[in-house]
């Protein structure tokens, strides 16, 4: 009995072994599936408004697959419930990853940033997924507490679809079949708590996606319920494609049992991939490509730089690549051609790949790169008028009636709060007068945050210093019929005259209240989610009646004395600027400062702050009285000089304690030392990269700008090629096999379909400046072709295109010459 018992116990060890040895999935160290050609990663993302989160596959290197997850509506949108991420827990006995959840999410529910309305439920439940058979994975989920029966065929197990690789592609229901439209259509079926949804497309036991594509093929088969396929852009514009499997009634506890079944090319190798500047090099400039190829591709072979003209291609150099290492979950190389300074038009070739075209050329930015931010995006963005470019309306008149004050003890859902200690003389709805002027639509939305609103203006006054742009004139401004002509000179800086448009909102709005707004913006969700022109959101039509009106946008206050100090910084620059163009707007703007620093400066708990505007103050006024107070605060200075010393580096010259600049310099040498060496081992970028859920772009951006101040104040020390790198970043010089600029029409391949407000037709604005390539944890770089990822692709006043702006200007001026 004994050797029937242990030969049994063999038999089923050997059966058990080779079950596990025909997974092709296996554990990765950071925590998630993997195999050649795909990967499973359970609940690694935190962003399921977003549609980063829960169960997501990647497939041949593109994430395909995401959000799977309890939810309680067939088709979620951004404000709907989300669940309350409990404990994660990895077991590699099982080889099962188990993410436990709960409904609601009390940190969100009707408070916080973008509060959501949670319905009367409590649920607790496991999320389990275990590799099966080949490439297979079992997703099931088990409820810990009992579900009144009331939520029972409401709430269901979503898998979310990306549509911008399906459409055109076919899929198969139980026999059924059907295409992926480019577009939703009907039929629609009466409301489901209170969505307006299509018809499923099909329901059934199994459903294949995309069985025509090697690449993209995949079946869902549910062992519990039928499971069907919506498209979930009836309900909302961005919405995905969604299998969805409700709970089972039943089943016990567990109420969702699904298997997937990827399609997986074997030994499948990502494409290599080579990043180059879309824009191109000055002669003088360092020019390395990246080399981004897939882990088992171990011996890159040679890349070919090749020079074009009209007698058509030759071979130039051939280049080995160095290898620089690993990052995110890719091997890289360095394409180093810096010693070719012969100008003309080249493109990179591997493996018979060619690149984009890109200029060598001492011209490289005279036009069509820092030149679209004043034509285009900052005069489409404006608010209060209409936009006109030729046979084109980029929006009409719009918002000019403009503001009513917020209601007190209100909770916005997009992360307003009016309390009842910021109120002005002016009561819940009454309309705030002389609020219909002036401000940009920040950005992909049209709200007009003050931060942003002073931070484009800030950002022009800079360069107006810095570089020569005053003369530049592509439009026409007329502010009394509030009319704007895109390529219609009229004589006036376009610079100078946009830095007016947005200080007439700013202190329009100081003047009424006798303080600062914090923003303005829509009053209601249906009127906020609204795409397309600005100049029909409201009817235009001001009144000093006192009774709300539901089109108005309302205003909102607050007190933030780090706030106030921002803006009084900005708005001390802006007098610098000016003063010679404008004396009595520039005399209003330093007045305000003064005032603004006069009110909050003691409320700061903040250095950054009150060095920000000492430091302005100082330049807009010479007075000692500033550069003294800096002088006091050199101990917060000395200890933060990363942050604050390329801004207290702008008034060297105004200080007079030696044994303070001493102690700068100092600082300045080892920062300079440290700053380098990060830019070299961080990334095989030449900047200090650390990708997170939102691209890195801007991020960038603004570390360019404060390197090339802190190369202008401290020349000894400077890299210039820091900035520079952070501007080819921002050019095509980035991770992922997306390798377009992100500076949107600027360079040869750049992001056309981009989150402005023109999203719902899939295009873009000149001169708007995405966040660009994002992290899809815990390490896929993605930039998808795809118009709703605000977090990919949105535009934003403030810093995104105009920090852009002047770190092509910086390039400019130390390259260019």
């Amino acid at each position: 009995m004994k050797n029937k018992t242990l030969v049994v116990f063999i038999l089923l060890t050997v059966m058990l072994q080779i079950k596990m040895e025909a997974q092709n999935l296996k554990l990765h160290p950071k925590g998630y599936f993997s195999a050649r050609g795909l990967d499973v990663t359970v609940f690694d993302d935190i962003y399921p408004d977003g549609h980063q989160t829960g169960v997501t596959m990647i497939q041949h290197g593109e994430r395909v697959m995401a959000n799977g997850d309890l939810r309680l509506e067939i088709s979620p949108g951004q404000w709907s419930p989300v669940p309350k991420e409990v404990e994660k827990k990895i077991d590699s006995g099982s080889n099962t990853i188990s993410q436990t959840l709960s409904y609601p999410d009390e940190s969100k529910n009707r408070i916080g940033f973008n509060p959501i309305d949670y319905p009367d439920l409590k649920l607790k439940y496991k999320v389990n997924v275990t590799p099966t058979e080949g490439n297979n994975f079992r997703i099931t989920v088990d409820l810990d507490n009992e579900v009144d029966a009331k939520w029972l065929g409401k709430i269901g197990f979503n898998i979310e679809l990306f549509p911008g690789d399906l459409f055109g592609k076919s899929y198969i229901c139980d026999g059924n079949f059907g295409i992926f439209t480019h577009s939703p259509y009907g039929p629609l079926q009466s409301q489901m708590d209170g969505q307006n949804l299509g018809a499923p497309l099909y329901k059934g036991k199994k459903i294949t996606i995309a069985p025509e594509s090697d690449l993209s093929r995949v079946s869902i088969q549910s062992n519990l319920e039928d499971i069907a396929l919506w498209d979930g852009r009836i309900n909302h514009n961005n919405g995905w494609f969604i299998i969805r499997a409700p709970i089972a009634a039943t089943s016990g506890k567990r109420v969702i049992d699904i298997v997937v079944s990827p399609n997986v090319i074997p030994n499948w190798t990502y494409k290599p991939i080579v990043q180059v500047s879309q824009v191109g090099y000055y002669p003088k400039q360092s020019k390395v490509a990246i080399l981004e190829t897939d882990p088992n591709d171990t011996e890159p072979s040679e890349v070919i730089l090749i020079k074009h003209d009209e007698f058509g291609k030759k071979n130039i150099k051939t280049i080995k690549p160095k290898k620089w290492g690993n990052f995110l979950r890719y091997n890289y190389y360095q394409i180093d051609f810096s010693e070719i300074k012969e100008e003309g038009m080249y493109t990179l070739s591997y493996k018979r790949n060619e690149t984009s075209p890109f200029q060598i050329s001492k011209k490289l930015y005279d036009r069509n790169v820092w030149q679209p931010i004043l034509e285009y995006f900052l005069p489409v963005q404006m608010c209060h008028v209409r936009v006109n470019e030729k046979y084109r309306i980029w929006h009409n008149f719009c918002h000019l009636d403009d503001a009513q004050m917020a209601p007190t003890n209100l909770n916005h859902f997009d992360g307003y709060v009016q309390g009842p200690s910021t109120l002005t003389k002016y009561k819940s709805n009454e309309v705030v007068p002389n609020l219909n002027q002036g401000g940009w639509h920040d950005a992909g939305d049209d709200d007009l945050r003050v931060e942003s609103q002073i931070g484009t203006v800030w950002n022009l006054a800079l360069m107006l210093e810095e570089f020569n742009i005053e003369s530049y004139d592509a439009t026409s401004i007329d502010i009394d019929k509030n009319i704007v002509e895109i390529h219609q000179p009229d004589s006036k800086s376009d610079a100078l005259q946009q830095m007016e448009h947005g200080l007439a909102s700013i202190l329009a709005g100081y003047r009424s209240m006798g303080r600062l707004y914090r923003g303005i913006i829509t009053n209601d969700l249906k009127q906020y989610v609204l795409l397309g022109d600005f100049g029909g959101v409201t009817d235009n039509k001001w009144t000093a009646n006192p009774s709300a009106k539901d089109d108005d946008r309302w205003v909102f206050t607050e007190d933030n004395p780090d706030r106030e100090l921002y803006v009084a910084a900005g708005l001390a620059a802006s007098y610098r600027v000016l003063k010679a163009s404008n004396p009595k707007l520039a005399n209003e703007c330093l007045e305000t400062s003064k005032a603004l620093y006069k009110t909050s400066f003691s409320k700061s708990k903040r250095a950054e702050s009150k060095i920000t505007v000492l430091v302005e103050l100082a330049l807009a006024t010479n007075e000692a009285s500033y550069t003294n107070q800096i002088v006091d605060l050199q101990g917060d200075i000395l200890k933060n000089f990363e942050n604050l010393g390329w801004r207290v580096g702008r008034i060297k010259h105004l200080i007079k304690d030696k044994s303070f600049l001493d102690k700068l310099n100092i600082e300045a040498q080892k920062w300079a030392a440290k700053s380098k060496n990060n830019s070299l081992t961080d990334s095989p970028y030449g900047v200090p990269y650390t990708p997170n859920i939102w691209g890195a772009g801007w991020t960038l951006q603004d570390f360019g700008v404060q390197q090339y101040y802190f190369s202008k104040s401290w020349p000894e020390f400077a890299n210039y090629e820091v900035y520079s790198n952070a501007l080819n970043f921002i050019l095509g010089v980035h991770p992922g096999n997306n390798t377009a600029s992100f500076a949107s029409g600027i360079g040869s391949n750049s992001v056309l379909v981009a989150y402005g407000m023109n999203r719902a037709d899939w295009s873009y604005i000149p001169g708007g400046v995405t966040s660009g390539t994002a992290l899809i944890r815990p390490n896929l770089p993605e930039l998808k072709k795809w118009p709703y990822f605000w977090q990919q692709t949105e535009y934003v006043m403030g810093g995104g295109s105009t920090d852009f702006m002047f770190l092509v200007l910086a390039v400019q001026k130390h390259f260019g010459n």
